[in-house]
C-alpha cells in the first residue's frame, strides 16, 4: 500500500462513525496546524491556546489538561537545560571546542569528519541547539585557520549535531516518546535504547557526507566571525555605505540630540561618530547633541543620504574613507543565539548603544548585508550583526547569552573553570544514576540541576535563565492534545485502520510509513510538537498489529530528527545559514541524500537490533 498522509487516512475512514470528541480533536489539530503555518503567533503561545481548547471542550479533565507542567518530561528538560548551562559556565564545553580548534588542521575531508564527529559527540550530552551554538565559534575559527570555506563545514556541523541527537535520550522528541509509552502503561525508553541504532545512523551519515555530500557543499568565500577588520569592511561593503557630512548653520539637525533628529527613525541612517574641532566622539549616545559645523560619519544607502542632504547637510567628498581607519574603535561580528531574548525584537528595542556601549552598523541575513533601517528589523536566529565599540565593551558583551561572539580573544572570561571538575562529576553521577535505574531520570536530572547551584557552578539567577521557557510551555501546552488523541479513542481508530490496510504487509512497511509521515509533519511544525501528534497513533498501531511499541517509539523519535531537507525544519540549520552563506536549495540538495541514508539505516537498525 502506498504511503498516504494522515489527512487522507482520516477522510477514508467511516466519518459517520466518528464521535463528537474525536471530531473535536481533529478540529483542534487542524486549527493548530493552521495557526502554525499561516499566522505569526509564537509557537509557545499556540501551545497554550491548544491547552485551553482541550480544557474548554472537556476532552480531558482540567487537572489532566494542566498536568503537562508537572510531567516527568518537563522536569527532565528543565534539569537537562540547567546541567547543560553548568557545563558551559564552568568552561567544560569551551574546552571541547578548543580541542576542536587545536586539531582542526588538514584536508577538507578530515575537517568535515572532525566537525561532524564533534557535533555528534557533544549532542550526546546536550540539547542539540546548545551543542550547535557552543561549537559554532570554534568551527568558524577552524575555517579561518585552515583556509577551508565555512560553507564546507556548517552543514556538516548541523547534520552531525542532529544525528548525534538520535543516538541519545537527551533530545526532546526522544524524551517525549518515552513519556507517551509510560502514559500507556508501557516501559519507557533509556539511553541504551537509542544508542545502537543511533550509532549506526551517525556512522552512515558520516560516510555519506565524506563520499557524496561534501561534493554538493557550496564553496562560497563568505564571512566568518573571526575575520579581521579589513575583511569585515569588505564583507559588509562599508566603503560604499559610509559618508562624512558637515552640519550647516540652520540645519534641521542643529542643536538636536541624535534621537531627536530622527536621522535613524525617519531615514534609517546610523551616526557612527562625531567630530567637533579636535574632539572625536565615537559611538555617540542617543542623547548626544549635534551642533553646527559638526562632522558626522554616517552609515546607510546613498539614496537615504541624498534625502539627508536636504536637511541642511553638506557632503565631504572622500572624507569617510580618510577618517574611518583612524577611529579608536573596532568592528566585530556577533550572532543572535538560539533561544535568545533578542529574537523577534529590533536593535532599537535591544538598546545596545545605551546598555552595552556598542553601535550596530550593519546586519547580515540570508547572504546579504543591510545597512539602512537595520535598527528596525526584527532579529532572527543566525542573524549576524556588525557592531563597533571599545574592546572592554565588546568583552562585557561576551557575558550576554543572547549573542554568540567569535572564538578566541573575546571568549567569555567569566567562566568558573575551577568548578569544571564539579560540573563533570555531577553530570557523570546523574548519568550513572539514570543508567543503573537507581533513580528515575527526572529526579536524577533535577538533583543534578540543584547540585550545580549548591556547588556554585551556577548562581540561582543562572539556573532560571538556563531554562528555555518557550520549550517548557510548548511541551506542557501540547501534552493535553496528545492525551486527548488517546483518551477519545482516535488513536485506536486510526491504528485499527492502519492494521486493516497493512494486514499482509511487512512490519517494516508500517515503520517506513510512520517515519515518512513524521518527517513530513516535522517540516511544518518542528520536531518538538510532532511526537505529541504522531506518537499516540503510532504506538496504538504497533500494539494492534502485535509489534513492539517501544521499537515504534524509537522510530518516531528518530524520525522527528529527519530535518535535513530545509533550513527551517530545525533551529540548528537556521543557526548555520548565516555563517555558511547558504541558500534554501543548499539544504535540499545535500539533505535529500542524507534523509534517504538516515531512513534506510534506521530501518536496518530496527530490523537487526529490535527484531522488527
Amino acid at each position: 500500500m502506498p504511503f498516504r498522509p494522515l489527512t487522507v487516512i482520516l477522510l477514508d475512514m467511516n466519518t459517520a462513525a466518528l464521535t463528537i470528541p474525536e471530531l473535536t480533536v481533529i478540529g483542534i489539530i487542524a486549527v493548530t496546524l493552521a495557526l502554525i503555518a499561516f499566522t505569526r503567533l509564537r509557537i509557545d503561545l499556540i501551545a497554550l491556546l491548544v491547552l485551553l481548547m482541550v480544557a474548554l471542550t472537556r476532552l480531558v479533565p482540567a487537572s489532566d489538561a494542566l498536568s503537562g507542567f508537572s510531567s516527568s518530561v518537563v522536569i527532565t528538560i528543565i534539569g537537562l537545560l540547567v546541567i547543560t548551562r553548568g557545563l558551559e559556565q564552568t568552561g567544560v564545553m569551551q574546552w571541547v571546542a578548543r580541542q576542536l580548534q587545536a586539531y582542526g588542521r588538514g584536508s577538507e575531508a578530515k575537517l568535515i569528519a572532525l566537525v561532524m564527529m564533534a557535533g555528534a559527540a557533544v549532542s550526546l550530552l546536550m540539547n542539540n541547539v546548545a551543542a550547535g551554538a557552543v561549537l559554532l565559534p570554534a568551527v568558524l575559527q577552524v575555517s579561518r585557520d585552515s583556509g577551508v570555506s565555512a560553507s564546507k563545514l556548517m552543514i556538516p556541523l548541523a547534520f552531525g549535531v542532529t544525528v548525534g541527537g538520535m543516538a541519545t535520550y537527551f533530545t526532546t522528541a526522544n524524551i517525549l516518546m518515552s513519556e507517551l509509552l509510560i502514559a500507556q502503561g508501557i516501559a519507557g525508553l533509556g539511553m541504551f535504547d537509542f544508542m545502537p541504532v543511533g550509532g549506526m545512523i551517525v556512522a552512515a551519515g558520516l560516510l555519506y557526507m565524506l563520499f557524496f555530500g561534501r561534493r554538493l557543499l557550496p564553496g562560497r568565500a563568505l564571512l566568518t566571525q573571526s575575520f579581521d577588520q579589513d575583511d569585515l569592511h569588505d564583507t559588509y561593503e562599508l566603503a560604499d555605505r559610509m559618508w562624512l557630512v558637515r552640519v550647516l548653520p540652520g540645519s534641521r539637525l542643529a542643536h538636536q540630540t541624535v534621537q531627536e533628529s530622527d536621522i535613524n527613525a525617519e531615514l534609517g541612517l546610523t551616526v557612527a561618530a562625531v567630530w567637533r574641532g579636535r574632539e572625536t566622539i565615537t559611538i555617540p549616545k542617543s542623547t548626544q547633541v549635534i551642533y553646527p559645523a559638526d562632522e558626522l560619519l554616517i552609515v546607510g544607502r546613498e539614496e537615504r543620504l541624498q534625502q539627508l542632504l536636504a536637511w541642511g547637510i553638506e557632503l565631504i567628498e572622500g572624507g569617510a574613507q580618510a577618517v574611518a581607519g583612524e577611529l579608536p574603535i573596532e568592528p566585530i561580528e556577533i550572532m543572535i543565539a538560539p533561544r535568545s531574548n533578542a529574537i523577534g525584537r529590533t536593535l532599537s528595542q535591544m538598546k545596545l548603544n545605551r546598555d552595552a556601549g556598542l553601535l550596530a552598523m550593519a546586519l547580515w541575513r540570508d547572504g546579504q548585508s543591510f545597512h539602512t533601517d537595520v535598527r528596525k528589523m526584527p532579529l532572527q536566529v543566525g542573524d549576524a550583526i556588525l557592531v563597533v565599540g571599545q574592546s572592554s565593551d565588546i568583552q562585557n558583551l561576551s557575558q550576554n547569552s543572547n549573542f554568540i561572539l567569535p572564538a578566541g580573544e573575546y571568549s567569555a572570561q567569566a567562566i568558573e573553570s575551577r568548578k569544571a571538575p564539579y560540573a563533570v562529576g555531577i553530570t557523570a553521577l546523574v548519568l550513572a544514576l539514570s543508567f543503573l535505574n537507581i533513580l528515575p531520570l527526572p529526579i536524577a536530572m533535577l538533583a543534578g540541576a540543584a547540585a550545580m547551584v549548591l556547588t556554585r557552578c551556577l548562581r540561582m539567577e543562572q539556573f532560571y535563565t538556563a531554562v528555555d521557557w518557550r520549550t517548557i510551555f510548548l511541551v506542557a501546552g501540547m501534552l493535553p492534545l496528545s492525551l486527548a488523541i488517546t483518551e477519545t479513542g482516535l488513536a485506536d481508530r486510526i491504528g485499527a485502520f492502519l492494521e486493516l490496510s497493512l494486514m499482509n504487509a511487512s512490519p517494516l512497511l508500517l515503520f517506513a510509513a510512520i517515519a515518512l509521515l513524521t518527517m513530513l509533519v516535522v517540516q511544518v511544525i518542528g520536531g518538538q510538537v510532532t511526537p505529541l501528534l504522531v506518537g499516540p497513533i503510532a504506538i496504538k498501531a504497533a500494539l494492534q498489529m502485535g509489534i513492539d511499541p517501544r521499537a515504534m517509539a524509537v522510530a518516531v523519535a528518530m524520525a522527528c530528527s529527519l530535518a535535513f531537507i530545509t533550513p527551517i525544519s530545525h533551529p540548528v540549520n537556521i543557526l548555520m545559514m548565516g555563517p555558511g552563506g547558504y541558500k534554501f536549495s543548499d539544504f535540499f540538495k545535500i539533505g535529500v541524500g542524507m534523509t534517504v541514508v538516515t531512513l534506510l539505516t534506521m530501518l536496518l537498525g530496527l530490523a537487526l537490533i529490535w527484531g522488527v
